[in-house]
This record gives structure tokens, C-alpha cells and sequence, in this order.
């Protein structure tokens, strides 16, 4: 089963980046699965953000996104990544990595078929 742990997370001020990190070990199917970004902001739902499929390379993101993330797979280091620019206040949650199977739209987010194995999360602030 793959191990996820994500680092990276802190305080940043609106328009400000980030980084976050999404290590994985451990045995992958790299088949058809991805890597998912998703985040929670207190009182609101889980939510799916940007995904990585292993077997094309193809990446996937929310609308509230778009433009403004993006995923990438580092193979030296075994991450994925999620590069955050123009942040606003309203990315301000826990945000988690996730092994899924089959990513897709749904209602401007990214749902999954199923999901595996969660990651610990970490946590985005973004100051007004």
C-alpha cells in the first residue's frame, strides 16, 4: 500500500506562492491511478483540486484553480507537487494528497472513482 506525506503547508499573503510537497512510497498502482491534491477549509467539505495520472502525464484541476495551481511529478524525489500562485484568502484550508482511481469533473471539482490511501495533510494559511 503507498504511503503519502505532504509538507510544505504555512503562512502566505494573498497574491503570494506556495509549494507543497506530496512524498510517496511504498507500493503503487501505477496503472490508471493518480495522485490528487484536495483541500478542507473548516465547515466545508473535502474537496478535490488537481490530479496527476501516472500512466499519461495528464493533469486535472478544479475551476477555482485553474490558472493559479498546477501539479507536476517530480521522479528523482518520488513527489507531486502543487505550485500555488496568486493565492487568495479563500485557499486558506488542510489540504491533502490522495491515491485515486479514475479522476474526473464533477460539478467543478475532481471526484474520484475511489480513493485508496489518504496523506496527513497540511496546512495553508493565505492573509488578506
Amino acid at each position: 500500500q503507498v504511503q503519502l506525506v505532504e509538507s510544505g503547508g504555512g503562512l502566505v499573503q494573498s497574491g503570494g506562492s506556495l509549494r507543497l510537497s506530496c512524498a510517496v512510497s511504498g507500493s503503487t498502482n501505477e496503472e490508471y491511478y493518480a495522485i490528487g491534491w484536495f483541500r478542507q477549509a473548516p465547515g466545508n467539505e473535502r474537496e478535490g483540486i488537481a490530479s496527476f495520472s501516472h500512466h499519461d502525464g495528464a493533469a486535472r484541476y478544479a475551476d477555482d484553480v485553474k490558472g493559479r495551481f498546477t501539479i507536476s511529478r517530480d521522479n528523482i524525489k518520488n513527489t507531486v507537487d502543487l505550485q500555488m500562485d496568486n493565492v487568495k484568502p479563500e485557499d486558506t484550508a488542510v489540504y491533502y494528497c490522495a491515491e485515486g482511481w479514475a479522476p474526473y469533473s464533477c460539478s467543478g471539482y475532481l471526484c474520484y472513482d475511489s480513493i485508496d490511501s489518504w496523506g496527513q495533510g497540511t496546512q495553508v494559511t493565505v492573509s488578506s
